[in-house]
């Protein structure tokens, strides 16, 4: 059962959370730490998730990442992510890892069976994409996606038609993901839920607080277990157990979480 949260209220799953041993928060970066933008890579997290993020990732046996389909490279630039940050990254959806003090890491590959490559994927795709108004293609480092934040519905419908098609017919063992305004392909099988396993391996966590606002981070909530906390951002079915409205609340309760920590630890 999902109950949405108040700033300024106390609620027990965040307070249970705020008094683990060894915590992970992991965020989604588009729609959850950044509001949504017409352009995917002027995303910036707002000013108040990142000042709490910083908070959390200076605090004992707290560990901060955001967990994000886009490819490392860019999703280090939207997060103006340095060699330097505290901030582990999970980018392609668990495909590609960034880990502070030690850099990337590359993980087995969960590949699909290859149907070309992305170059032919990219080839095929753009001269569809480019008929389209307010379409734009992403290259991607497994794949792509075909964003649609500038595109009316009716011009999303048919061309995510004519994508699916094209894929179904060409590369048809690819890993389909359809988020808000976004349709995706990639030759590498992991999903967010591998994300929260090698975050939760690799930092030993008892657990771990999720956010995220689309249907992808779906993956990632249904391998939460005991001890571990969901939050969904925005409308939708989802299986975490709070809900806020936006980005800010998201700060709010990172801000709730990092005064309990900080309380139960003096």
């Amino acid at each position: 059962m999902t109950r949405s949260w108040t700033p300024g209220t106390t609620d027990a799953a965040l307070s249970a959370i705020a008094a683990t041993p060894r915590l992970v928060v992991a965020l989604d970066f588009d729609g959850t730490a950044s509001p949504f933008v017409l352009d995917p890579m002027a995303a910036r997290a707002i000013p108040e998730v990142a000042a709490q993020m910083e908070r959390l990732s200076a605090m004992p046996d707290t560990v901060v990442a955001y967990v994000s389909g886009r490819s490392m490279h860019d999703l280090r630039e939207i997060t103006e992510h340095t060699d330097e940050s505290p901030v582990a990254l999970a980018g392609s959806h668990g495909a590609q890892y960034w880990y502070p003090g030690s850099g990337e890491s590359d993980v087995e590959s969960a590949a699909a069976e290859e149907d070309g490559t992305k170059e032919e994927l990219w080839e095929a795709a753009r001269p569809i994409i480019d008929r389209f108004d307010g379409a734009e293609l992403e290259p991607k480092t497994f794949g792509m996606g075909v964003h649609t934040r500038a595109a009316t519905p009716e011009v999303e419908r048919e061309l995510f038609a004519e994508i699916d098609a094209l894929v179904a017919e060409r590369f048809p063992h690819w890993r389909r993901r359809k988020g808000h305004h976004v349709l995706e392909f990639s030759s590498r099988l992991e999903g967010k839920d591998a994300a929260m396993t090698a975050l939760r391996e690799r930092y030993d966590a008892t657990g771990i607080l999720f956010a995220g606002d689309d249907v992808t981070d779906e993956d990632a909530m249904r391998v939460l277990v005991d001890g571990d906390l969901g939050v969904r951002v925005g409308e939708g079915e989802t299986a975490a157990g709070l809900r806020v409205r936006n980005p800010q609340e998201i700060a709010q309760l990172l801000e709730a979480l990092a005064d309990e920590r900080a309380a139960r630890r003096e």
